[in-house]
């Protein structure tokens, strides 16, 4: 049977570094729809879904997917593996594709890629990024992060995963269980990881904006456009160098 494979953009509004920060304008449109629009250029994946939270805060975030005509679901704002468990059961998905909304140049290509290697692989994989913490080393830039699992998988999380950071970040207990699940750490060469191209803070936002307005309102530009540019103008790697990546088992 054909898979139905649903990404799911969990984004709320209430983010401690730069509240606000997914309706933030980037060039033409807030960081939000960048999301939305990119992933959903996607050739293996089926529905975009926003995983946002039932929090007065986020009545912003609903209104404005109801605007666009945006698939959406609201949920718990601190238990996110509930809300993402959720929107995925309430869409139906087969395959999950986590992303976060701080992640406003996620590329196609790359989601297409990386759900191949995920859908393909032989013993089948429980779980699939392209990103994880140490002792896994990023080869991709902050800001391309997608994870890869099953619904049934996401089940089992649901069901199990107990700690905070699990219940907030999702997706650890996948790979804090390596003994138990099947996971698979997709890496890049050459290693780009030293980028940072997420959006968290105010200087991030500056960087993002200032990368846009080398594509002349374009929003269809390819990853590696981005690193040429960056290439060709190094001194805007000086705008959020200093930014601090959080641990993953930060929580809120």
């Amino acid at each position: 049977m054909p898979k139905k494979v649903v990404a799911i953009i969990q984004a709320r509004m209430a983010s401690t570094r730069l509240p606000g920060k997914i309706l933030k304008e980037i060039g033409h449109m807030p960081a939000l729809e960048w999301m939305i629009k990119r992933a959903g250029r996607s050739k293996m994946i089926d529905q975009v879904v926003v995983a946002t939270t039932t929090d007065a805060s986020d009545n912003l975030v609903a209104k404005f997917c109801e605007k666009k005509a945006y698939t959406y679901h609201r949920g718990s704002m601190k238990d996110v593996l509930d809300r993402v468990y959720r929107a995925a059961k309430e869409n139906q998905a087969d395959v999950v594709v986590r992303l976060t909304g701080d992640c406003p140049f996620i590329d196609p290509e790359m989601l297409d890629s990386n759900l191949r290697a995920f859908l393909k692989a032989e013993p089948p994989l429980d779980f699939a990024a392209n990103r994880l913490p140490p002792p896994y080393t990023r080869t991709i830039p902050i800001g391309l992060d997608a994870e890869y699992c099953y619904f049934a998988g996401l089940e089992t999380l649901w069901q199990e995963a107990k700690e905070k950071h699990h219940r907030e970040h999702v997706m650890p207990f996948f790979y804090e269980h390596p003994e138990r699940f099947n996971i698979l750490h997709i890496e890049h060469n050459p290693n780009y990881g030293n980028h940072r191209w997420t959006l968290d803070t105010p200087e991030d936002l500056k960087l993002l904006r200032e990368i846009v307005k080398h594509f002349n309102g374009r929003d269809d530009f390819k990853w590696t456009e981005v690193l040429q540019v960056l290439t060709d103008h190094p001194k805007l790697l000086e705008i959020n160098k200093d930014v601090r990546h959080k641990n993953y088992q930060e929580v809120e």
